[in-house]
């Protein structure tokens, strides 16, 4: 049997990946993605959520990469408003570290170089009067105040996913990618789907290695690649604690190594506060928080709060594991976060891109930059996604609550705080869960908080959800308010619900 023909394989299903197939796929390109385990599975879900331009890279001189992201910023909260939205965040000044002077001079460059339209500008703090003073220490009295914005990081995978199925991708998650090869101006690429022995072949014109931290393995494993990979893995952890205060802003503070910290109102009951930054060496699949790193968070963050933060505050943590260009920094936390792309093409072959490094923020621009560079090898339409809402996206930048208040008029069973969570998650999506309904036993059985039998079919249907850790730790958060129990009850449910589909058509 003939291999499927594809104009472009995509090994890795992380955010790079996925934004690359949706590019490719809107601008005609026949495209096929596989990823090993979940989409979004590794780094990709594993950020501080952050669209940003990066304030402390400035200090590194990184002003392409800063410009890139800060513009950037209002690009993608107009594309996808339902998971992305500007966030305040509260630089307390620390006598003894960054002087005042330096950091009102950063702030300025933070504030013109992007083009900034609609987050507001920086404004200074008195501490001893506005309510983000009272969670800290006495003895931080001025600080500053700026925009960024937050983003639900493995659902923009989700949905990048999506899109480009919708435009005719071929989205394989769970399947490995065992071996890729040339073959003249074409790849064969041999894959084998989780829990099958059997091997199938697909034949592209051209090939991108998107693995994430995986991306030297592929390279000498599956692609037998002569050359080193210029990669180092840099590992980053978090932790999640109950709500530290009540107020919506978040908070960035300077440590005395030179590093910052985050402190970030998280899924409305915790904070969540990151990250570490150390050169990691082991699988990136088994990555976990080491206790040092425990103590490094808490403490960092207890440095300026007025109640210190303790282990006993813990609910949750999480690792991942960045995949960085090996730039020679002395430092993990100095190395570059810019992405590379290393495109080798010799005559009369098929052509191998590499990409190493990036940015969330800079995911989509990376696409762009890996279909400009493949180009002469595979010609395409023009750019496209600067201006093309995210699957569910298709309201205003400030329009989540209002969308939330219609659905609530359109389904009054709905309690306010599920209409926003839905919107926040779905957009205008959510009607496909909630089409039909009239009372909220029409939604099915509820596995706990608020999470419904619709909202799982939908998962299952549409976002290649399989397991319950799928949709409790990825599609959403809700892994922090159901028991253990209601997680086992889930999961036993998607096992038997598995290959059956009970929505309407999108």
């Amino acid at each position: 049997m003939a291999a499927a023909a594809y104009d472009l394989a995509i090994i890795g299903g992380g955010i790079n990946g996925c934004g690359i197939a949706r590019d490719a796929a809107g601008r005609g390109l026949k495209v096929y993605l596989c990823e090993q385990g979940d989409l979004g599975g590794a780094t990709s879900s594993s950020s501080t959520k952050l669209i940003h331009g990066g304030l402390r890279y400035l200090e590194h001189y990184e002003f392409r990469l800063v410009r890139e992201a800060l513009l950037e910023r209002e690009v993608l909260l107009k594309l996808a408003p339902h998971i992305i939205w500007p966030l305040r965040f509260v630089l307390p000044h620390h006598d003894g570290l960054r002087p005042k002077w330096l950091l009102r001079l950063g702030l300025f460059v933070y504030d013109h170089l992007g083009g900034r339209k609609i987050l507001p500008a920086t404004r200074t703090l008195d501490l001893t009067r506005d309510p983000t003073g009272a969670p800290l220490k006495p003895g931080y009295t001025h600080g500053f105040e700026y925009s960024d914005c937050w983003v639900e990081d493995s659902r923009l995978v989700a949905l990048n996913a999506l899109d480009a199925a919708t435009r005719g991708a071929t989205i394989a998650p769970r399947t490995r990618c065992v071996c890729a090869d040339r073959d003249g101006g074409l790849w064969r690429v041999s894959v084998r789907a989780h829990g099958s022995e059997r091997v199938e072949t697909i034949a592209a014109r051209a090939l991108v290695n998107a693995a994430g931290p995986w991306v030297g393995e592929v390279l000498a494993g599956a692609i037998r690649a002569n050359a080193p990979a210029h990669v180092r893995l840099v590992k980053g952890s978090h932790i999640v604690v109950r709500k530290l205060y009540d107020h919506d802003r978040a908070y960035i503070f300077q440590n005395s190594d030179g590093r910052i910290v985050f402190a970030i109102p998280y899924e409305r009951d915790f904070t969540l506060i990151g990250t570490t930054d150390r050169d990691y060496h082991g699988d990136p699949g088994a990555v976990a928080i080491e206790p040092d790193e425990v103590d490094y968070l808490v403490n960092a963050a207890s440095e300026y709060f007025r109640t210190p933060v303790t282990r006993d505050q813990i609910v949750w943590t999480y690792s991942g594991v960045r995949p960085l260009y090996d730039d020679g920094a002395s430092k993990a936390q100095e190395a570059t976060r810019d992405y590379v792309l290393e495109l080798e093409a010799p005559e009369g072959r098929a052509p191998l891109l590499d990409v190493f490094g990036g940015k969330i923020t800079t995911y989509r621009r990376l696409a762009e930059a890996v279909l400009d560079k493949l180009a002469s090898h595979l010609p395409h339409g023009p750019s496209w996604t600067a201006t093309a809402a995210l699957p569910g996206g298709d309201f205003p930048h400030d329009g989540a609550q209002a969308l939330a208040d219609r659905f609530r008029r359109d389904y009054p069973f709905l309690a306010p705080a599920h209409a926003l969570r839905l919107v926040r998650a779905y957009g205008t999506r959510a009607r496909l869960i909630l089409e039909g309904t009239k009372t909220a036993a029409d939604l099915g059985r509820v596995f706990g908080s608020d999470l419904t039998e619709r909202e799982v079919s939908y998962l299952m249907t549409y976002e290649w959800a399989s397991t319950a850790a799928d949709v409790l730790w990825r599609r959403s958060k809700l892994g922090l308010r159901l028991t253990a129990e209601e997680a086992a009850a889930l999961d036993e449910h998607m096992t038997a619900a598995r290959g059956t589909a009970a929505l309407p058509a999108a």
